[in-house]
């Protein structure tokens, strides 16, 4: 264990310092390009609104590995949110021609979004470019949003620098960075805040991790309702987590420094590639998880202790391919993820626990 020890020492110091510049001179140049498009994009359509510039961190864009950012594009006119108190059946096409049979209801993450359960709309949202019999739908929004990005990436004159990925239901475009090609996709956002959704079941019963107090804050952050599928909107917490991952060493224990030898480890050994199957937010989740079955000070002092059960816990979920959502644990965050390269990480994870050594790449 002491060799473990000294071998993540020496990996943070010669591999994760370095990352982290890396990332951040990619998310430098990310952003400014995101900015100058989404600028455009609400220019042509006020539903969309522009992704600020920060000079510090920008809670819009997320990385999900070097090459591959996930981007949240906030929509503006929709306020006053509550949650739908009555239940009605769908019967409609995205085309808007009605069907015999009722749509499948929404599961998981998954919730419908109707214009009425806002206080205050902008009257483009009952336009029926996104509306259908009352509800915004996403598929609809993704098509409008798509055309806009096509005509700012013109407008903004960066074909040359960024292009459109075809052949998506998502939006996804390439952009080439100073350094390397990275995948980027956009995905229209609306921010509820001061809000909890009923789906998440959030804190679970008896749990001492994190505090109540912090719950309270976090839960004051609100969360996201992502245009993600045809007819359902997706629940996102991405500010929550944000809030979690910034607080969590308070009590001076080392979760933060495992999770970032954890993430160098995938992407560098376990699971390299444009594209990967396990991404930083898989990896997130099985540190709160693990945060939650162990969330005294002393679990998190010993650094090779702690690493190696992020390690087991990281094992066990790609082995059973099977990774439960934090908030909404009925959803497994691998349901969708490719077999055959969940086998391929759960067998070099387990090569590396029978011998925890940490060899520089």
């Amino acid at each position: 264990m002491k060799e473990t020890v000294g071998n993540l020492d020496n990996y943070l110091l010669s591999k994760v310092d370095l990352r982290r510049q890396q990332v951040s001179q990619t998310v430098e140049e990310v952003q400014r390009v995101i900015h100058r498009l989404t600028t455009e994009i609400s220019n042509q359509d006020i539903r969309f609104q522009a992704v600020p510039y920060s000079e510090t961190y920008n809670e819009h864009i997320k990385v999900l590995a070097p090459s591959q950012f996930f981007v949240t594009v906030p929509l503006r006119g929709l306020a006053g949110y509550s949650e739908a108190r009555e239940q009605r059946w769908r019967y409609y096409t995205l085309q808007g021609s009605r069907l015999p049979c009722p749509l499948r209801g929404p599961e998981g993450l998954q919730q419908w979004l109707e214009v009425k359960q806002f206080m205050k709309t902008l009257w483009q949202w009952h336009e029926a470019d996104v509306n259908i019999e009352g509800d915004i739908v996403p598929a609809k929004v993704l098509q409008v949003f798509r055309k806009l990005v096509e005509n700012a990436m013109t407008t903004c004159h960066l074909s040359g620098k960024v292009r459109m990925l075809t052949h998506r239901s998502a939006v996804w475009v390439a952009m080439e960075t100073s350094t390397c090609q990275v995948e980027l996709e956009l995905v229209p956002t609306v921010e509820i805040h001061r809000a909890w959704s009923r789906k998440a079941q959030w804190p679970r019963c008896l749990k001492r991790w994190p505090s109540p107090d912090r719950v309270e804050c976090i839960k004051s952050f609100g969360y996201n309702l992502l245009a993600y599928s045809s007819y359902h909107w997706q629940l996102s917490f991405l500010r929550a987590e944000r809030v979690l991952l910034e607080q969590l060493d308070e009590d001076g224990g080392c979760r933060r420094r495992c999770l970032q030898v954890l993430r160098q480890l995938k992407e560098d050994v376990w699971c390299p590639g444009r594209r990967p199957v396990i991404t930083s937010c898989h990896l997130q989740t099985v540190l709160f998880w693990t945060c939650e079955k162990y969330p005294h000070s002393k679990d998190w002092q010993d650094v090779g202790k702690a690493f190696l059960r992020l390690v087991r816990k990281l094992h066990k979920c790609v082995s059973q391919r099977f990774l439960k959502h934090y908030f909404v644990p009925t959803t497994n965050l691998l349901r969708c993820a490719s077999p055959s390269e969940l086998d391929a990480v759960a067998h070099k994870l387990a090569l590396f626990l029978k011998n925890p050594q940490i060899s520089l790449p």
